[in-house]
């Protein structure tokens, strides 16, 4: 049974993740470039640096939150069920 509370937990917790990081890294992105929206990779009015750029911001705040999210669902898991 606290296999499928886990798995269910990790997938609920991967989605709200998802969202989060989503909104941080466009906070960041406003933040630091002075525009509201980040480029596309596929938009021509875009240089490669700022594509690139992009991208790494965006991989770091989504790797960085859903670590803290992943340790925290199963610190939470474990002293749920002792496992």
């Amino acid at each position: 049974m606290s296999r499928v509370v886990s798995r269910g937990a990790s997938a609920v917790s991967g989605m709200l993740g998802g969202a989060l990081a989503g909104a941080v890294f466009k906070q960041v992105w406003k933040f630091v470039s002075g525009k509201e929206d980040a480029p596309q990779a596929t938009s021509d009015e875009y240089g490669w640096g700022e594509i690139l750029v992009a991208a790494a911001i965006q991989g770091a705040i989504f790797g960085v939150v859903k670590a803290a999210i992943d340790r925290s669902a199963a610190r939470g898991i474990h002293r749920a069920t002792g496992k």
